[in-house]
């Protein structure tokens, strides 16, 4: 999840993944991106990085355990002030009865944020199997199902009419931070989505580590990833 974060915060900085990439998510198809535009070397980029370092550097964040930034220990045990984390995490800490606020992501040249979450794939099959999944995935996106999916995790509802049904309206009253999330939502942008972009996360991944471990500068760290990039795609 830790990747998500800074895609949100080079997205913030007017940085792109690939010059192709749509500004939302709904404004050009995935199939439209393709591998050899990918320019992970970019403003944008070189600015989330220097300022998730400068926040190490001087001591107002730390790093989590590998692979376990989600979890919230270290916040609900007062010794982190601040999180980066999303609306998932809000039955868990009305739960505690931990006082706790919500802020947006921190805009850099542009709000953004990064959308994600979970998946529906319909594998073609037999006839029948391909109607009953298409059920299960309507019934999936419905006003019934999202309203109950969204109160019960703290998932955003993906269903407009969702949103605007009483219970919602009731949970949101009960629960005034969901708008924070809400709110942002209006920025949200998908990552990519073309075969290979999982190489694309693993060298943004290792850029991430290079930089925050002080093994090299946001830049070069960046370029490293870049050139091993290159000799995938090209």
């Amino acid at each position: 999840m830790e990747r998500i974060y800074l895609v949100a915060l080079f997205w913030s900085g007017g940085g792109e993944l690939t010059p192709t990439e749509p500004r939302s998510s709904l404004a050009t198809p995935a199939s439209a991106v393709a591998e050899t535009d990918v320019k992970i070397v970019n403003e944008g980029a070189i600015a989330a990085l220097q300022f998730w370092r400068d926040l190490l550097q001087d001591g107002s964040a730390i790093l989590s355990q590998p692979e376990r930034g989600y979890e919230l220990d270290g916040f609900l045990a007062g010794k982190v002030a601040m999180q980066i984390s999303g609306p998932w995490t809000l039955g868990q800490l009305q739960a505690t009865q931990v006082d706790f606020a919500v802020m947006p992501i921190p805009i850099g040249t542009r709000p953004a944020t990064a959308i994600g979450g979970e998946n529906l794939f319909l594998f073609k099959s037999t006839p029948d199997r391909e109607r009953a999944a298409f059920t299960f995935a309507e019934y999936v996106l419905s006003e019934e199902f999202q309203t109950e999916w969204a109160i019960g995790t703290g998932y955003l509802p993906i269903n407009l009419q969702s949103r605007q049904s009483d219970a919602y309206q009731a949970f949101k009253a009960r629960q005034p931070a969901v708008d924070v999330f809400l709110n942002q939502a209006q920025y949200g942008r998908s990552r990519p989505i073309f075969p290979g972009y999982n190489r694309i996360s693993d060298n943004l991944g290792r850029a991430i580590e290079a930089t925050l471990t002080g093994h090299n500068s946001p830049t070069a760290a960046l370029k490293a990833s870049q050139q091993r990039l290159d000799l995938i795609f090209k």
